[in-house]
């Protein structure tokens, strides 16, 4: 009987050991590791919004400095987008073609643009933006590598962030389009060149046509639809109605001929 017995335990299967409760370090480490330029975009979009925050808020440092510091971490950003897109460069019509399609190449110039000229608030919103939206999607999945119990209040705002997304990219499309007129603007009280209208101009074409972000075309489109209704109230002025009627008759002949590319819920940058 105790020989059964004894028998009985040796061939008994051991318990599993417990499961680790703690943050898996060891396996974001890994994740580090075998994804260096999906976490080099997300650190450098972090950065984008540490200093658009020290520019709006300068407890730490200088605000003019912080300023161009987030317009060059966008760059930064765009540039590695580019590299992981394309990766190496062609000196070929078809390799230049293709890089004027990307919207990280929009945003790459978009810096150069304003690295230039006077500090303008409304020009860190399309990039923080950004910054905010991509940076949320891949921190949860940095989170997961984690644990997936991991830090519960930041998946939240995780989700508040993505939720919001398309009123995200709406807003992104307006503050794109509104820096149209603010450039000439600039440019008359002399904060900038007399070259960065134009170029704004071919940004804004290309953000426009863009393949993997209708979202300006949309604004567009809805921007033209309400200064008509505004025009053909009654009670309006003469003068106001030609005035506005008049703008979308000339946005409308600045604008390229319309690409028909169905709406995403996400934008890469």
């Amino acid at each position: 009987m105790s020989d059964s017995t004894s028998s009985n335990t040796e061939n008994a299967t051991p318990p599993p050991p417990p499961q680790q409760r703690g943050l898996n370090i060891e396996a974001l480490k890994e994740h580090v590791l075998s994804h260096k330029i999906d976490v080099a975009l997300w650190a450098t979009r972090v950065f984008t919004i540490i200093f658009t925050l020290g520019y709006f808020i300068p407890i730490f440092g200088n605000a003019h400095s912080s300023y161009y510091k987030a317009l060059l971490s966008n760059a930064a950003t765009s540039a590695l987008r580019l590299h992981q897109r394309l990766g190496r460069v062609e000196f070929t019509r078809q390799f230049v073609a293709q890089l004027f399609t990307e919207d990280s190449c929009h945003y790459l110039f978009y810096s150069l643009i304003f690295i230039y000229v006077a500090p303008i608030s409304m020009v860190l919103i399309p990039v923080v933006l950004f910054g905010i939206l991509h940076s949320a999607s891949y921190s949860l999945t940095l989170l997961d590598a984690l644990g997936h119990n991991a830090w519960w209040g930041a998946r939240l705002l995780i989700s508040l962030v993505e939720f919001q997304s398309r009123n995200i990219l709406r807003l992104i499309s307006f503050t794109e389009i509104v820096l149209m007129p603010l450039c000439v603007i600039l440019v008359l009280s002399g904060k900038a060149g007399l070259l960065t209208p134009f170029i704004y101009y071919h940004f804004l074409v290309q953000r426009y046509t863009s393949r993997r972000n209708p979202y300006t075309r949309n604004m567009f489109h809805e921007l033209g639809v309400l200064l008509k209704s505004t025009a053909s109230n009654p009670s309006l002025p003469n003068i106001i109605r030609k005035i506005l009627l008049g703008i979308v008759s000339f946005v409308s002949k600045l604008a390229p001929p319309q690409i028909p590319v169905p709406p995403s819920p996400t934008s890469s940058q």
